[in-house]
């Protein structure tokens, strides 16, 4: 099955008209762009669509590619040498939530619309991108408008797979992707910096924002990234615009091996000491939660632990056969849920949902958002003429068998502007345009 988006005309001006086509897969597997180059051409229109979009990165041949295929079933081209990835390849995934079904057993619907997540993958990065090693750094630009980067790590081993470098070193690796980024962001703040010392010439009130980018600049090149700041949100709302890559959640992929999914298991490798649970790499280490560089310790809210195979193999299986690998793998749910799962907490996301005869479908928030913010994601009339919203919890939506019980069982209640949204709140919003 096949799933046409018409772009209408004058929706983006800088665009043509066109029509997106997605190759549907199983529900909860994934849609993927047939044509990989559309990121390119409709870039934000896209990512509004979607909600949640993520850049993966990492050096080459750490599994970036075959793990982005696990996730998307889109077969982006996946060999054995580096730089196999160069135009960026953009699959958009399906959320997993299991409480659209439930909602679909009480509420007879024409069809189910889970929340989206899009994943960009780019070429490797290697040592020296900035000056022009490998494929240069160019392609990061392709990610500049993710919400947030997932790095790829490589902690598996396979003699058939080369590792650029020689050697299996995650502590390395990572600071590599992380200079990187910051000399890439150090050249954006570079352009920034000579064009505001020119225009504060006829504009004194930038001279706020130029101070900002060059404070911003002798940091980067002390080594470190724009999230270790401490930015305030006005200071924020100042660069915005740039969107700096160190700027960005960070999400940590440790691409393992089958055996180090397995609870307790002691990496015979050195991993980064910013870390937390299984990942020790010194098991002497005292429980401390900074290192000595005075580096807060990574925890479990900055990695996820993936099998990049395994990933791939679970994709084959069949839904019984999924849940019995998973549980002798001890694991409860898959890495792309995990995955998901981390990026919404890690961007401060939640969900809430309508439902009804046409569809019930999932609509993605920032957590704080109260009742017209949520509204104004269907539609912006619904915000800005926003009344009130019958809200439910989902829970009680199912156990009453739908909104006609929930309302004789007291369950439904009427929200004003000032609600916040909750966590898998259904709502029907009144409005006057």
């Amino acid at each position: 099955m096949e799933r046409k988006i018409e772009l209408k005309k004058n929706a983006y001006k800088r665009y043509p008209c066109e029509t997106i086509i997605y190759q549907h897969n199983d529900f909860g597997k994934g849609f993927c762009l047939k044509k990989t180059r559309i990121y390119d051409k409709i870039g934000k229109l896209i990512k509004e669509f979607m909600g949640l979009s993520i850049g993966i990165v990492g050096l080459p041949n750490v599994g970036k590619s075959t793990l982005f295929n696990a996730l998307t079933q889109n077969k982006a081209e996946a060999s054995n040498y580096p730089f196999c990835t160069i135009d960026p390849n953009v699959g958009i995934v399906e959320v997993p939530d299991e409480r659209l079904t439930k909602m679909a057993g009480v509420i007879p619907t024409q069809k189910i619309v889970p929340a989206i997540v899009e994943f960009v993958d780019i070429a490797g990065i290697v040592k020296g991108a900035a000056e022009g090693e490998g494929l240069g750094n160019k392609f990061l630009a392709n990610i500049r408008q993710c919400d947030a980067i997932a790095e790829v790590v490589r902690v598996f081993t396979d003699a058939n797979i080369t590792h650029v470098t020689g050697e299996i070193n995650p502590t390395s690796d990572m600071e590599t992707i992380k200079m990187e980024l910051i000399l890439a962001d150090l050249e954006t703040a570079g352009k920034r910096t000579a064009k505001l010392t020119k225009d504060i010439k006829g504009d004194p009130k930038l001279k706020e924002t130029l101070a900002l980018v060059q404070k911003i600049q002798t940091e980067l090149e002390k080594g470190k990234t724009a999230r270790e700041l401490g930015l305030t949100e006005k200071e924020i709302g100042h660069i915005k615009d740039l969107n700096l890559l160190t700027l960005k959640p960070h999400i940590y992929i440790f691409n393992v091996d089958e055996e180090h999914l397995t609870k307790n298991f002691q990496f015979p490798i050195s991993l980064p000491r910013r870390q937390a649970g299984n990942f020790q790499s010194n098991p002497n280490e005292k429980n401390s939660k900074m290192t000595d560089s005075g580096q807060a310790r990574m925890t479990e809210k900055d990695y996820v632990i993936i099998s990049a195979k395994i990933e791939s193999e679970l994709n084959e299986l069949s839904e019984e056969e999924k849940k019995e690998y998973l549980a002798e793998l001890g694991q409860s749910e898959t890495g792309l849920n995990r995955l998901i799962k981390k990026g919404y907490d890690l961007l401060g996301l939640k969900t809430y949902f309508t439902a009804g005869e046409k569809e019930i479908k999932a609509w993605t928030i920032h957590k704080g958002d109260k009742a017209p913010q949520a509204a104004g994601i269907i539609h912006t009339d619904f915000e800005k003429g926003f009344i009130k919203a019958e809200t439910v919890d989902w829970k009680d939506l199912v156990e009453n068998k739908g909104w006609s019980g929930a309302k004789a069982a007291g369950k439904v209640r009427l929200e004003g502007k000032d609600y916040v949204v909750k966590d898998g709140d259904v709502m029907i919003f009144k409005f006057n345009v």
